[in-house]
């Protein structure tokens, strides 16, 4: 006998319905490709002048601010000036202007170590 097998007849029971399931759902997939495969090759459609409209799902999420304030507390020791689509910004960025952003910055915020917005904002580089 084998070994892989469960040596009590519910459980093989069990197997040898999903098997034929499997197996069914098989043969139904051998099936439709070999009718596939016995059509004539379909030219693709023609490409339409038409753009594909957009899906109502209703409304676009926000953008994410230009620039963003993180307050200091737990875990954060100062205050943090982030971009605003900064992956380390945390989940509570507060939007603010590029003024703002820089005044923080000039009145002792921390500028971000991973997206440097001191650099961008004091026009050392460009985004």
């Amino acid at each position: 006998m084998d070994d892989d097998l469960p040596p009590d007849l519910d459980r093989l029971r069990t197997l040898e319905t999903w098997a034929d399931l499997y197996l069914t759902r098989i043969r139904t997939r051998i099936a439709a490709v070999e009718r596939q495969q016995a059509r004539p090759p379909q030219q693709a459609p023609a490409p339409t002048a038409v753009p594909p409209s957009r899906p109502a799902a209703g409304p676009r999420p926000a953008r994410p601010p230009d620039w963003g304030l993180a307050e200091a507390g737990i875990g954060v020791s100062v205050t943090e000036i982030h971009r605003g689509d900064c992956w380390a910004s945390g989940k509570k960025l507060l939007p603010v202007t590029a003024e703002r952003a820089r005044a923080e910055l000039a009145g002792g915020a921390r500028a971000c170590d991973a997206c440097r917005p001191d650099r961008v904002l004091h026009g050392r580089d460009r985004p």
